[in-house]
């Protein structure tokens, strides 16, 4: 067995362009002139012919349509077996509804994005005699899909925007922010789509991967600051920066990691025009910066 990985969706919440931004990448995207990039999402699979897919973004219908291996082989039968969710947020979990048209599948997340997807009353809409909400316990091990074994552990982050009170942290480490390692035939890669700092624990965990697709929300901390798109930094947010003493470039320099990907980045971020500095800095020091389709075979 091999592991095979699409990116379905390379960006963060809003994607590229996002539909009520004028942003130089936006305005780029718009006229062709560097790739559209649709909201964060990733298809795993062992064999090509069983899929899970990690993250229901709001894209996933376009998603499932521009990627063959996921078309249905018969009048209701599909090769997704299950879907996992890393968080709350909800350019993760508002492409639930959109498989809602009574397809079984199993729906795999912690017990507390359980209990936030639980009191939504509209993701009822994925009727529980068809969808099977299976709870996952950190750091235990679990078949994601026949023949793949995937473990959830904790990495800094916070709870989702729509659940955030007067006071936020932004580092917590629990269920409310998991990573995903997959292992198969000996080979290891990991899905962090969100994260705050790079711990030393997380560094332990991931020192030694086959493969890492890693958060990559902004080039700059005060990015959305600087370009007089918002209030809040990366930090804010629950996410690292790329560039900078404390960013993930410099944070997995010393690490030995077969491959690096960026994934899960903000339409503000310099590294989606392929020709910027920022993109040429990344990918000298090793990182390859994610796009949609893009598919990685271990």
């Amino acid at each position: 067995m091999t592991l095979r990985a699409i990116i379905l969706g390379a960006a963060a919440g809003g994607g590229l362009p996002q539909w009520n931004c004028g942003c130089e990448n936006c305005n780029l995207a718009r006229r062709g002139e560097i790739p559209a990039q649709t909201q964060s999402s990733l298809a795993v699979s062992p064999d090509g012919q069983n899929w899970a897919i990690l993250n229901a973004s709001p894209d996933i219908r376009i998603q499932l349509g521009n990627t063959p291996l996921l078309f249905p082989t018969g009048l209701r039968e599909m090769p997704v077996q299950s879907v996992l969710v890393t968080n709350g947020d909800i350019d993760h979990v508002a492409g639930l509804l959109t498989l809602r048209e009574m397809q079984p599948f199993t729906l795999f997340a912690t017990n507390s994005i359980h209990d936030v997807i639980a009191e939504n009353p509209i993701f009822d809409a994925l009727n529980a005699s068809v969808v099977k909400r299976r709870p996952i316990l950190l750091n235990e091990p679990f078949e994601l899909v026949t023949n793949l074994t995937a473990t959830l552990f904790p990495v800094p982050g916070k709870v989702p925007l729509y659940l955030e009170g007067e006071h936020v942290q932004t580092d917590l480490v629990g269920e409310q922010t998991v990573g995903v390692a997959l292992h198969t035939q000996g080979k290891s890669a990991y899905y962090i789509p969100g994260c705050a700092a790079l711990t030393p624990e997380l560094r332990a965990q991931l020192d030694g991967a086959d493969l890492l697709f890693f958060d990559g929300t902004l080039w700059q901390d005060d990015e959305m600051v600087r370009t007089g798109l918002g209030q809040k930094t990366g930090k804010r947010m629950g996410h690292m920066s790329m560039d900078g003493p404390e960013g993930s470039i410099a944070g997995f320099a010393d690490m030995q990691i077969g491959r690096k990907v960026f994934v899960h980045m903000n339409n503000t971020n310099p590294v989606l025009r392929p020709n910027s500095a920022e993109n040429a800095q990344a990918c000298a020091k090793g990182w390859t910066i994610g796009r949609d389709g893009m598919e990685i075979t271990l």
